[in-house]
């Protein structure tokens, strides 16, 4: 790592927060993966769920790669995405408006609508979920098919925990939805008390999620609302998760829980959700800068 200054921004999504460098202004760093960790570092450096790149693209206004705390390159981030798409529209890389960006599932279209100096509301189509064990993918011996979608299902990540739980009313099955990165999805009584820092890690890491997976615990508050907390893979516990949230949606349709336009209470503030009949799913939240600054290699406390 050279000792070279790097400007950034932070920013957040309902409180899911990143440090994002314009490389349309800024050169790439050389090692990223390396950087993130100390840059997300809340002590000895900047403090986030990771870093963000925001990069020119031949396909898209903008290019996205992210890195989780823990260096591990993760492939979407709704809630950083709609930040991507608010600096291109503030830094004037894009107009305001309709604008697309590339990420790790594909190139994905946005709906920015400033809301201040440095804020905006915008509209992420997230897509199509995908169900099927092998794309999300999860190691499930109990599928009827290859397309068949994992709903309420049993979860080998979690035999003999139930000790953990005290009384968060945990429904012990699972279902499991891909919307470009892996997410499991439980349902409770009570996700304040749910042991987060204990079982997050256990079910992320667990061999049946071959690529690690994101974990939410999700409150079903009526039929067109919902309370969740997540541990996201690589970074741990955090305000919200925008992919999350969106798998979330989609569980609850599937399970007969809560229909298909939703608001999802996380820490951090609230995303709304649609799952519609095309079958894309739709986000609607928040994107804030918080400030800029510059840092420097020197001053991280790794090494």
């Amino acid at each position: 790592m050279n000792n070279l200054a790097t400007n950034f921004v932070k920013m957040h999504g309902a409180g899911n927060d990143y440090v994002y460098i314009d490389c349309f202004d800024e050169p790439v760093p050389p090692d990223p993966a390396g950087l993130a960790v100390w840059i997300a570092d809340r002590h000895c450096g900047v403090g986030g769920d990771g870093l963000v790149l925001v990069l020119p693209s031949a396909h898209a206004a903008a290019r996205m790669q992210m890195f989780n705390i823990d260096g591990s390159e993760s492939e979407m981030c709704g809630n950083g995405v709609r930040c991507v798409a608010h600096l291109v529209v503030a830094r004037g890389h894009a107009p305001e408006g309709g604008v697309t960006i590339e990420t790790g599932r594909g190139v994905l279209s946005l709906e920015v609508h400033r809301t201040g100096v440095r804020s905006s509301l915008v509209r992420v189509d997230m897509g199509s979920p995908f169900l099927a064990a092998a794309d999300i993918p999860v190691v499930f011996t109990h599928a009827t098919g290859s397309e068949s979608a994992i709903v309420d299902a049993p979860c080998e990540a979690l035999r003999d925990a139930e000790a953990w739980w005290g009384d968060a009313g945990l429904d012990p099955r699972m279902t499991c939805v891909s919307m470009g990165n892996p997410h499991v999805i439980f349902y409770c009584s009570d996700v304040a008390k749910v042991p987060l820092e204990t079982v997050g890690p256990r079910i992320e890491q667990h061999p049946m999620f071959p690529r690690r997976v994101n974990v939410h615990f999700v409150q079903v508050l009526s039929p067109q609302a919902v309370r969740m907390r997540t541990w996201e893979r690589g970074s741990g516990i955090t305000q919200a998760c925008g992919t999350g949230a969106s798998a979330v949606c989609v569980a609850g349709v599937l399970s007969g829980r809560t229909e298909r336009r939703i608001i999802a209470e996380v820490p951090g503030g609230s995303l709304e959700l649609e799952w519609a009949a095309d079958g894309h799913l739709f986000m609607t939240g928040p994107a804030q800068e918080v400030f800029t600054g510059t840092v420097f290699a020197e001053t991280s406390c790794v090494g």
